[in-house]
């Protein structure tokens, strides 16, 4: 983890956003922001990732991101890792590609979403879900031709 002023606020909203949130194995969803962040290579992105699910799914909204100071950078790329329902999925996550931290954040998104060793039992539902995304990992490498 890259430890910031930038990055330890993004943690913060990120744990108080997520707290009570559980994954589909029960566990506290905040370990998957958490692991993404991990994975990053520099404060923005890092920011990004804690953050890149929070307005989809909490109550959060952009303009408290920057009222608490998140910058710009990091808002825009929120915007495209926010999935808005009436977009299809692949046209969602091909905008992803068209910003490079939302592109890495998206992609490690992805394959931690694709980790069948997370599930407890897989279903068929479970199984589609893994194609899709294996194939979303497929067309963000395409796009941003392999340089994540």
């Amino acid at each position: 983890m890259i430890y910031t002023p930038l990055t330890k606020k993004a943690m913060k909203l990120c744990f108080e956003a997520h707290k009570d949130q559980k994954d589909r194995t029960g566990l506290p969803y905040v370990f998957h922001p958490f692991h993404l962040a991990e994975q990053m290579k520099d404060e923005y992105s890092t920011a990004a990732a804690l953050l890149h699910d929070v307005v989809e799914d909490t109550d959060t909204t952009f303009e408290d991101l920057q009222k608490e100071g998140i910058p710009e950078k990091v808002i825009e790329a929120l915007r495209l890792l926010t999935h808005s329902p009436e977009v299809p999925y692949m046209e969602y996550v091909a905008k992803t590609a068209s910003d490079p931290i939302a592109a890495a954040v998206k992609l490690a998104d992805l394959n931690h979403n694709s980790d069948m060793s997370r599930l407890d039992n897989i279903t068929d539902k479970d199984i589609q879900r893994h194609k899709k995304y294996l194939d979303a990992v497929s067309l963000l490498n395409e796009l941003t031709n392999g340089h994540l």
